[in-house]
C-alpha cells in the first residue's frame, strides 16, 4: 500500500514556521478564492515563499535548491535548452547527471510540463525545486536575496495573532501601537536596529498595492529586505509616526520628525519623513549616527595633494569655501569632518542648519524653525554679533542668505556652505543666478569644491581579466584597456559584502579662485569659459581623482561612471587634446 503523502500545513506546523490556527485560517480563505494553500499563507504574511518550497519540496520527495547560494547558482546552465523553453515556462536546467535531465522548476503538481518537457527534450527529467520569486529572478539577472529563516523573520507570529484579535480585520486601529510590549513595536525596533547593523543610511517603507515593500539603503543602493502583508501598513505608519512625534490621524500632508533610539551601547538618530502617495503614505527614515562625521579627513577619500589644499582652505582666515553635489552626496560629512578638526577653546564655532543633524559638543548650532520666524537669514544676522570665528551654513538656497554669507565672509569671517550643483565651476554661476552680484561672489568665494560618494571593494576584491573590463566604461573614464589590463580590479560578493562593495568614499574635484577665474566671474563668463580657466589652473575633475581610485584598487570604472557620467565624458574628451 503506497504511503499517503503528508500535508503542507502539517509540515510547517511540524517545523515550528506555522501554528495549527493559522493553518486552519488558510485553509478556509484558500477554499473561498480557489487558490492554493501555500499561495494563501504567503498572502497572509505566515510564512515566505521559501518556505513554501522547502515544504513542498518535502511533500514531493524532492531536492530543494536554493538559487541565492552562489555553488548552486554557478551549476545553472542556461545554454543546455532553448532559450524559450526557459523562458515560457520559468525552469533553470542544470545539465544531464545518469543519463537524466536536471530542471529546477517551481511547481511539482504540473504534472503536464514535466511530460511535455520530457518529450521536447527527449530524456528524462530529474526535476529539483526552487521558489517561483528566485528563478524569476535569477533569469533577469540578478542574484536571488537570501530568504529570512523562520526565527529571522520580521514577521512573526505573534504580530499575526495581534492583527486576528482585532475587531476589524481591514482596519488596523485595534491594534496596540504604543505599548513597549506590542508586536508592533517590537517589530518596528527590531527593524530600526536591524538597518543600524547592516551599516544602512536609510529605512523606506513603502506601501505597494498587495504589500508594504520594506527597503534599506547600504552604502547608496537600496536592497529589499522584506516584503509585509498589507493589513500591517496602517499599523506599522502609526507606530513609526508615534515615535517620530507626528500626527498619526494626518495622512494627506507630508509630515516630518525625529525619532532617537538606543541600539546596543549607542544612542542613534532617526530623521523620519512621511509622503502620501497612491496606496499610502511612504516613510523614509534617515539613520544618523553620531560617529559618521568623525571618521577623520584622511579617510573621506582625499589624496595627499587634495588633503593638503582642503587642510589649507579650512584653516584660512576668512572667506567663503562651498562645497557643492547631488544630495546623498557626503557634502555634510565632508564640512561636519572640517569642523571637528577646527574646533578647538580658541575658536567660536557657530552654524545654522535645517535641520540640525549631528550635535558636536563646543560648537553652537542652531536648528532652522520657519514656523516661528527663526530662519536662516534671522539666525546669520543674530550669529554676527555673536562674534564668531567660523560660520556653517547648512545651504545657500536664495539670494537673500547667500548675500548675508558673502557679507560675513567680507568681514572677517571663515563661512562654510553647500549648493546643489553638478561641478565645481557651475557654483559661480549658480549664486550669480540668484541674484547676486558678481563682484560679491568674486571677491568672497576662496574655493569651490565638488564631491561624489563610490562604493569602495571588499578585501575580497580580484584582478579583472581583459574579459572582465567594459571598454565603454574605460572610455567614459579615460583609461586605455592596456592600462587597465592588471591594475584594475573587479568585485567578489561575499556574505559580509554582498556585490563585492562594503563602504563608500569620495572622489573630488577642487576649484581654487584665482585673479583669472574672480575676472570670468565678474563679467559674468558662461560656466563653460570657467571650467575651462579652472582645469587650466591645475584643478582635476571629477573622473579624474575617480580614475586614480580605480588604478589604486579602491573601486571599479562602472562605480565612477555611475555617479560622474557626465563629467566623465567631458574629461575623456579635454584629457585627448
Amino acid at each position: 500500500m503506497a504511503r499517503s503523502r503528508k500535508k503542507l500545513g502539517d509540515i510547517l506546523v511540524g517545523w515550528g514556521v506555522l501554528e495549527q490556527a493559522q493553518v486552519a485560517k488558510a485553509v478556509k480563505v484558500a477554499k473561498s478564492t480557489k487558490k492554493r494553500l501555500g499561495e494563501t499563507l504567503v498572502e497572509a504574511g505566515y510564512c515566505t515563499e521559501e518556505h513554501i518550497a522547502k515544504a513542498l519540496a518535502d511533500q514531493f520527495g524532492m531536492q530543494y535548491v536554493d538559487l541565492s547560494s552562489p555553488d548552486v547558482a554557478s551549476q545553472v546552465d542556461l545554454k543546455a535548452i532553448d532559450e524559450g523553453l526557459i523562458k515560457r515556462y520559468s525552469i533553470l536546467p542544470m545539465g544531464k547527471s545518469n543519463g537524466k535531465m536536471q530542471l529546477i522548476i517551481h511547481d511539482p503538481l504540473d504534472l503536464d510540463l514535466l511530460e511535455n518537457l520530457r518529450f521536447r527534450l527527449n530524456a528524462q527529467i530529474e526535476p529539483r525545486l526552487a521558489s517561483k520569486s528566485q528563478i524569476k529572478a535569477f533569469l533577469e539577472g540578478k542574484r536571488p536575496e537570501r530568504q529570512i529563516s523562520a526565527d529571522e523573520s520580521l514577521v512573526t507570529e505573534s504580530i499575526d495573532r495581534t492583527i486576528d484579535r482585532s475587531v476589524d480585520r481591514s482596519m488596523d486601529k485595534s491594534i496596540d501601537v504604543s505599548s513597549e510590549d506590542a508586536p508592533i513595536v517590537r517589530l518596528c525596533n527590531r527593524i530600526f536596529s536591524e538597518a543600524v547593523g547592516m551599516r544602512a543610511s536609510d529605512i523606506h517603507i513603502e506601501p505597494m498595492a498587495d504589500r508594504v515593500r520594506l527597503r534599506y539603503r547600504i552604502d547608496g543602493v537600496c536592497i529589499e529586505r522584506d516584503n509585509l502583508p498589507k493589513r500591517m501598513q496602517n499599523a506599522m505608519l502609526s507606530r513609526t509616526k508615534l515615535m517620530g512625534g507626528m500626527n498619526i490621524a494626518e495622512r494627506r500632508i507630508p509630515q516630518d520628525g525625529r525619532i532617537k533610539l538606543e541600539v546596543g551601547d549607542t544612542m542613534i538618530d532617526y530623521r523620519v519623513s512621511a509622503c502620501p502617495t497612491y496606496h499610502g503614505e511612504s516613510v523614509v527614515l534617515r539613520i544618523l549616527r553620531p560617529d559618521a562625521v568623525r571618521i577623520g579627513l584622511e579617510n573621506l577619500g582625499f589624496n595627499a595633494e587634495n588633503l593638503d589644499v582642503f587642510n589649507k582652505i579650512i584653516r584660512r582666515p576668512n572667506g567663503i569655501f562651498l562645497v557643492t553635489g547631488p544630495t546623498g552626496s557626503g557634502k555634510t560629512t565632508t564640512l561636519y569632518s572640517a569642523l571637528d578638526t577646527l574646533n578647538r577653546p580658541d575658536r567660536k564655532i557657530i552654524t545654522a542648519e535645517d535641520p540640525v543633524e549631528y550635535n558636536f559638543e563646543g560648537i553652537n548650532q542652531c536648528q532652522v524653525r520657519e514656523s516661528i520666524g527663526l530662519t536662516f537669514p534671522a539666525i546669520l544676522r543674530s550669529m554676527l554679533r555673536q562674534a564668531p570665528n567660523i560660520i556653517l551654513v547648512g545651504e545657500i538656497r536664495d539670494r537673500e542668505v547667500g548675500e548675508i554669507a558673502i557679507q560675513a565672509a567680507l568681514t572677517g569671517h571663515l563661512v562654510f556652505s553647500t549648493l546643489h550643483t553638478n561641478d565645481a565651476p557651475s557654483a559661480i554661476t549658480r549664486l550669480i543666478d540668484m541674484g547676486i552680484k558678481p563682484f560679491l561672489v568674486a571677491s568672497s568665494i576662496q574655493a569651490v569644491m565638488a564631491q561624489r560618494l563610490v562604493r569602495v571593494l571588499h578585501d575580497s576584491k580580484q584582478l579583472a581579466e581583459k574579459e572582465d573590463l567594459d571598454p565603454k566604461y574605460l572610455n567614459l573614464i579615460g583609461l586605455k584597456m592596456e592600462d587597465a589590463i592588471g591594475r584594475v580590479y573587479k568585485p567578489v560578493s561575499t556574505e559580509e559584502a554582498p556585490g563585492g562593495y562594503k563602504g563608500r568614499k569620495g572622489i573630488f574635484e577642487m576649484m581654487l579662485m584665482n585673479a583669472q577665474i574672480r575676472d570670468l566671474a565678474f563679467k559674468l563668463a558662461p560656466v563653460v569659459e570657467l571650467r575651462r580657466a579652472a582645469l587650466a589652473s591645475g584643478m582635476k575633475p571629477l573622473v579624474e581623482d575617480g580614475r586614480l581610485k580605480v588604478l589604486s584598487g579602491m573601486t571599479t570604472p562602472d562605480e565612477i561612471a555611475r555617479v560622474s557620467q557626465v563629467e566623465g565624458a567631458e574629461a575623456t574628451n579635454s584629457s585627448s587634446h
